[in-house]
């Protein structure tokens, strides 16, 4: 309770107190009930409670003013006319014909107006706070399209919460908690569809792209984003600072020559560096485990059965990360560093896409709670990925839209893949994790892959 509310009553009844103990002593004294003496004294009673009670209210009236945003007392309210923000937004959007055409739609909200609308209507499924009500006073509530598109826009743009009040018609308290709904909804919802592992199919599809790339059984490329914590508490800024001297959370992602981001792990603190967060990571865990896709192909008559992944030179010599070389001495071990170099550049530019796209992962980030953070780069992982499956480019140059029988859903005919979901026991599992770690078969593979792009490049195959 309030202190100045406190305070008052305690007046209040001080002033009943000393108006019965008056009575009291009054009555003590006077030995004949006179009925005048006593209306006389009812009469002074009654002025000097109306003078006590006035005396508390003005002493409420006056602690009452430019008091805090805190109190409910100083708080106004805005009527902002949800009914009329809602109506713009379909006229702007969403009717049949709208003020803005597809492109600035897709301009301004990151994703075509098709994906935007399943979107919204799985969230809806998935969780009544998207569903448009009426409050206990009969009062028409934000319609999820309000609600959705103040949280789109905080993470394309990364503005600031109250920005959207004069468009979108919604407080800033409430566009935050559409954030961290919206965030959580598309995790729950589309996280085991668009942040899994690749499948046999995929793994076939990028099993051919690679073969055509000159680096048989590549399944992509590897490396971490620091992402600033602006407003990390002050306790943890030792933990999360690294060598970008502010506290930073570190994103390791996979990703493949579409941009397809295959793994993300986030979470780990800015003091790590890509060793300590690939150690934490889960990036072998079905490899170690017996339960994923295995690959098998073949350079130079040498049998592997296990992907790999490009990655800098600050990662470990395994049998599953090949590295460029950073001071090449012949024209073979030249041309290998150079197409290392192009295409590991392919989760360098995922990361770029994926900054470009929701300007919130570029700036620092402005929530307290680090579960939030997480929330929001899954969510805009998962977008990324729904946008390149809805808008993704065939081998003709045409904008392939998603639909049941994409590429990402599809089983290629070449590239065979097994794949082992049995049981393992302790020693198999302890003997693929030294199979990974292997540094000999790090130094064959590349030798392997150096030749192999050497002799394609002798037939004019690769460039």
């Amino acid at each position: 309770m309030d202190g100045r509310l406190i305070l008052t009553w305690l007046i209040v009844v001080l002033a009943i107190i000393s108006l019965q103990s008056s009575g009291w002593a009054s009555g003590m004294i006077s030995h004949q009930n006179q009925p005048g003496r006593r209306k006389l004294r009812v009469q002074q009673d009654e002025e000097e409670r109306n003078m006590w009670f006035a005396a508390a209210i003005e002493f409420e009236r006056q602690n009452s003013q430019g008091s805090g945003s805190g109190d409910r007392s100083s708080r106004q309210y805005r009527y902002r006319d949800r009914v009329s923000g809602h109506s713009r937004l379909l006229n702007d959007y969403f009717v049949e014909n709208p003020v803005y055409d597809e492109t600035l739609f897709r301009r301004r909200f990151r994703l075509s107006r098709p994906l935007f609308l399943r979107i919204l209507y799985t969230l809806q499924q998935h969780n009544d706070y998207f569903v448009q009500r009426r409050n206990a006073a009969n009062t028409v509530g934000l319609s999820g399209e309000q609600k959705m598109t103040a949280a789109l826009r905080m993470l394309a743009y990364g503005m600031s919460a109250d920005s959207l009040d004069e468009y979108v018609r919604i407080g800033e308290t409430t566009t935050i908690e559409c954030v961290k709904r919206f965030c959580q909804g598309v995790v729950e919802i589309f996280g085991p569809e668009y942040l899994r592992s690749p499948n046999a199919a995929d793994i076939s599809r990028l099993l051919r792209k690679a073969n055509q790339r000159g680096f048989p059984g590549m399944l992509g490329s590897l490396d971490c984003m620091h992402w600033a914590w602006k407003n990390c508490p002050a306790a943890y800024h030792g933990m999360y600072t690294g060598h970008v001297h502010r506290p930073t959370i570190v994103l390791e992602a996979v990703a493949s020559y579409d941009l397809w981001i295959w793994h993300a792990f986030f979470g780990m603190p800015g003091s790590n560096n890509d060793i300590n967060v690939l150690d934490a990571s889960n990036l072998f865990a079905n490899l170690q485990e017996g339960c994923g896709p295995s690959v098998n192909y073949t350079i130079m008559g040498n049998h592997y059965n296990m992907g790999y992944y490009l990655a800098d030179g600050i990662y470990p010599k395994w049998a599953t990360i090949v590295q460029s070389i950073s001071h090449p001495q012949d024209l073979a071990h030249e041309f290998f560093a150079k197409k290392h170099e192009s295409y590991r550049k392919d989760v360098e530019r995922a990361f770029g896409v994926l900054q470009a796209r929701f300007a919130i992962v570029r700036g620092p980030a402005r929530f307290w709670h680090h579960e939030d953070l997480t929330f929001i780069m899954k969510a805009c992982i998962i977008l990324h990925n729904m946008i390149i499956k809805d808008e993704r480019v065939d081998d003709n140059g045409l904008v392939a839209m998603a639909s049941g029988n994409d590429d990402y859903d599809s089983l290629g005919t070449d590239g065979p893949v097994e794949v082992s979901r049995g049981p393992i026991s302790f020693d198999h599992f302890m003997a693929t994790n030294r199979a990974i770690r292997d540094s000999n078969t790090h130094y064959a593979l590349r030798r392997d892959i150096i030749a192999h792009l050497w002799t394609l490049h002798g037939q004019g195959v690769i460039e």
